[in-house]
């Protein structure tokens, strides 16, 4: 059982406002109360917030191949620990294993051992991330728009073949990227519809008609906006002027400021609006460990202050934070804390079903929160009701 404790003098975003000075209780795991004047009931521990502190949802990471040294393609309990044990650091407290193309058995054990660990091995500390479920990048993408994803692994979409994985995954595939072009007469995409499984357009070189065909068939989600896609031009807006002007289309995005330039950046944030962006990390091994050299999908990766690259200069994932993604956007569009709480967290959890419990703040919801200073600095992470990292003292 959580221990119960109170967040006062806190100013808290909500879904619709930002409730100034106010008092947020936390009880087994979950938020129990959220107003402006103390309760009546005791709680274990106060946290008293003595500077203008900002109470947000936990941030959800629905795109993250790895950091701190271990990768979802290990396969291993090790690594998936390592991550959910250091991702709070970063202010995510919820995030989908994310998965490479690679060979059908290394895949498959990817699979097994996300279902084996969440079953297991998942619930045994409540001061981590939570994983949610399971993103399936590729292999059901186009080799034109590879990008890091190994190229000799890439095959059309499947159907027989993504039941078998979705059994080994114990139905927790959420997401899947593919690139539509590859999916004749739609039957992959119609198949991830029936079972309500995300399709995601990426890695992809339609054009921007084939992506609206797409997006009316069902196609809701895009894969790392701008990233291993066809690029715009004013004659054919192709698959990033598709993905910034359908409304229909929900778009996530890296904000680094590598994998896009921070004008881009704006841009997607002008088209889209906060309501329609998702910040990811799309980060990899590397994360928290410096320059070197390190391995991604069975290639040399070699990390030189914020860049990742293979050898033929190709970036291989990020290893962004996002705790700095949320500084950088801030940074860029001047957006406020009630954008960047549904950017990280509400907009993500309405999108992948689990909005009843996660996304937002609410008496009764989960108790996965973090705290921010008026400057953009994270303070501290809290997951299911325990604090799980804090800065300094």
């Amino acid at each position: 059982m959580s221990e119960s404790l109170l967040l006062s003098n806190i100013h808290i975003v909500t879904k619709t406002a930002i409730i100034e000075h106010g008092f947020v209780g936390l009880r087994d795991g979950k938020i129990d109360y959220i107003s402006t004047t103390p309760p009546t009931g005791n709680y274990e521990k106060v946290y008293i917030s003595r500077e203008n502190f900002y109470l947000l949802p936990g941030m959800i990471d629905i795109h993250i191949h790895g950091g701190y040294g271990a990768d979802v393609m290990d396969a291993t309990p090790e690594a998936m620990d390592i991550l959910a044990a250091h991702l709070p650091s970063e202010g995510t407290t919820s995030f989908l294993a994310t998965t490479i193309t690679q060979n059908h058995q290394e895949i498959e054990s990817a699979l097994h051992n996300v279902a084996q660990w969440k079953k297991h091995h998942g619930k045994k500390s409540e001061n981590q991330a939570q994983c949610l479920g399971i993103h399936l990048e590729g292999p059901f993408i186009s080799k034109h728009k590879a990008g890091a994803q190994p190229a000799q692994w890439i095959r059309p979409p499947d159907l027989s073949l993504f039941e078998k994985w979705l059994d080994i995954s114990e139905q927790l595939i959420q997401i899947v990227t593919f690139a539509p072009e590859e999916d004749s007469d739609f039957h992959f995409l119609s198949m991830l519809q029936k079972k309500d499984i995300i399709p995601s357009i990426g890695h992809t070189n339609a054009q921007s008609d084939m992506i609206d065909l797409a997006a009316k068939q069902g196609a809701c989600h895009v894969t790392h906006l701008y990233n291993a896609m066809s690029t715009f031009q004013h004659r054919e807006p192709q698959a990033v002027g598709a993905a910034l002007t359908n409304e229909n289309i929900h778009t996530e995005l890296i904000t680094d400021g590598i994998h896009s330039h921070p004008l881009a950046i704006k841009l997607a944030y002008l088209a889209k609006g906060s309501d329609r962006l998702m910040m990811i990390t799309d980060s990899m091994r590397a994360k928290g460990l410096g320059d070197g050299t390190y391995e991604f999908g069975g290639q040399t990766v070699t990390v030189n202050g914020e860049k990742a690259l293979l050898p033929d200069g190709t970036l291989a994932g990020s290893i962004l934070q996002m705790k700095d993604g949320v500084k950088r956007m801030r940074q860029i569009t001047a957006c406020d804390w009630t954008e960047i709480a549904k950017m990280t967290s509400t907009n993500a959890a309405i999108q992948l079903g689990v909005d009843e419990q996660l996304g937002s703040i609410e008496v009764g919801k989960l108790a996965d929160l973090v705290i921010w200073n008026d400057s953009g600095d994270l303070i501290m992470t809290i997951c299911r009701g325990r604090i799980a990292w804090k800065k300094g003292d």
